[in-house]
């Protein structure tokens, strides 16, 4: 007989910590008093410098 283990667990507390970080990033955003081309900057350009320091 062969057990099946679904893991749920996981997913869903990245979930939540995924949206806790993103509301983090906006507050920080706002916080700087940034001008609106360089919070478009930042939601485009750090996602992808954070990938390659991650990598």
């Amino acid at each position: 007989m062969s057990q099946e283990r679904k893991g749920r667990g996981g997913q869903a507390a990245g979930g939540i910590l995924g949206g806790i970080w993103f509301m983090g990033w906006l507050f920080t955003i706002a916080f700087a008093s940034l001008v609106w081309w360089k919070i478009i900057l930042g939601i485009v350009v750090w996602p992808y410098f954070l990938g390659l320091a991650v990598r």
